[in-house]
């Protein structure tokens, strides 16, 4: 470890640029040799060090845009008409969410905190906030237990998957197509409480945004630890990428070994292997798939072109992929500009928008939020309810990224269905 430089005042010790990274709740040393400072007059002075600690990062949860269901957890009255269009702070401090929904009619949101607990508020006619009822909620509430995992959540339009720190898998919610793989499916019943799938303890433990795990309308994903894939839910257009169109109630393993990253859209899927390279099947109505053409739906795993993805994004049936270059891609519907190309134009192949230093997107059904690696907040696309959080009374559809605020500690943005949210870290 060490600094780039160091700029000494009367009483003050300024360090430049870290080498590399430091560790939460340690202490670390500077030390200062003799003949390194050197006054006016040509003295030097004797060696010392200096000792200094640190702390955990805060991390501050924020919402805009629509309210429907109190999904904004910012305890508001639950009208359809209530809205917010410039981020607007959750209550609390210790967030350790890592990404929310694709955003098609989904208004609940599970988020974990440093501490083991987990949190949900929002729609809870499925029972997806957990608490064994089906009331929907405006603020936050606690899910029961202590030792859910960082990160580890996947959210579909009506149910949720969460992991724990010993790496076992829980579901709650609606139940349609067995979605939450307990072996059993019912189109009217859902579960309230979290409920354990299965007895293996290899579910991700960290799902840090989407590398883990994801929902899409019908449908869950998992990576285990040993980099093997599952699915369970619906399959009518191949989702669960078995090269057939049978559902499934209990997980099933998509072919390959070396999976890192999987999003889901309403009906497709896109993942990324450790090489760098993108997949995608499922359904493809607008070229969602980007495999350069539309209307084709794929059973199984098929390629995107490209070697150096990092992660993926799917809003709705609007795709977008992050390359290790700090680029960004776009590819599907484009009905509200939501591709950030500057047009309405449907894309079938990644198209490039323009910037080097996007760090990671997100979005509801046509609203998408980005961050960059300065920590500013980007969104584009459609704008009802104040949904790309631009403080605007009669809001546009932007079809190229646009700033919100001019804040620079954003670290990631998260998935919602007009009303987006997002963290920033301090």
């Amino acid at each position: 470890w060490g600094v780039s430089s160091c700029t000494f005042g009367i009483t003050t010790l300024q360090l430049g640029a870290l080498v590399s990274n430091l560790t939460e709740n340690q202490t670390y040393q500077v030390d200062i040799p003799s003949g390194f400072i050197i006054d006016g007059a040509g003295a030097s002075y004797a060696g010392t060090a200096y000792t200094f600690a640190t702390g955990v990062a805060s991390y501050t949860l924020w919402s805009w845009g629509a309210n429907t269901n109190g999904r904004l957890g910012t305890n508001q009255a639950t009208s359809s008409a209530e809205k917010v269009s410039s981020p607007v702070q959750v209550p609390g401090t210790t967030w350790n969410i890592g990404y929310g929904v694709y955003g098609n009619g989904n208004s609940t949101l599970v988020a974990p905190k440093s501490d083991g607990t987990l949190f949900a508020w929002g729609q809870g006619n499925f029972g997806q906030t957990g608490q064994n009822d089906n009331v929907r909620r405006s603020s936050p509430v606690q899910v029961t237990g202590t030792t859910w995992a960082p990160y580890g959540n996947s959210q579909a339009s009506k149910s949720i998957l969460c992991t724990k720190t010993d790496g076992t898998l829980w579901g709650w919610g609606a139940n349609e197509f067995g979605m939450l793989g307990l072996n059993q499916s019912g189109g009217g019943a859902f579960i309230s409480s979290p409920t354990q799938i299965g007895s293996e303890t290899t579910w991700p433990k960290d799902g840090i945004d989407g590398k883990m795990a994801a929902g899409g309308e019908l449908m869950h994903f998992a990576i285990k630890t040993d980099g093997t894939l599952w699915g369970m839910g619906w399959n009518s257009m191949g989702q669960l990428g078995q090269n057939s169109t049978v559902g499934r109630s209990s997980p099933v393993q998509i072919p390959g070994t070396t999976w890192s990253h999987i999003q889901c859209g309403e009906q497709s899927i896109r993942a990324v292997k450790t090489d760098g390279t993108a997949w995608a099947w499922g359904g493809n109505e607008h070229g969602e798939l980007g495999l350069n053409a539309a209307g084709v739906e794929q059973s199984s795993p098929t390629q995107i072109p490209g070697t150096t993805w990092s992660s993926m994004f799917s809003a709705n049936k609007a795709n977008f992929g992050v390359k290790t270059d700090g680029t960004l891609w776009s590819w599907g519907n484009n009905e509200y500009g939501n591709l950030g190309d500057n047009s309405t134009i449907r894309r079938s192949s990644p198209t490039q928008i323009p910037g080097t230093t996007w760090k990671q997107v997100a979005g509801g059904e046509y609203s998408i939020s980005a961050v960059k690696t300065d920590g500013t907040l980007w969104s584009w696309g459609y704008n009802v309810n104040g949904a790309l959080g631009l403080n605007e009374v009669h809001p546009a559809n932007y079809s190229s990224p646009v700033q919100v605020g001019s804040e620079t500690d954003w670290d990631r943005t998260i998935a919602g269905q007009e009303g987006n949210f997002g963290v920033r870290k301090s």
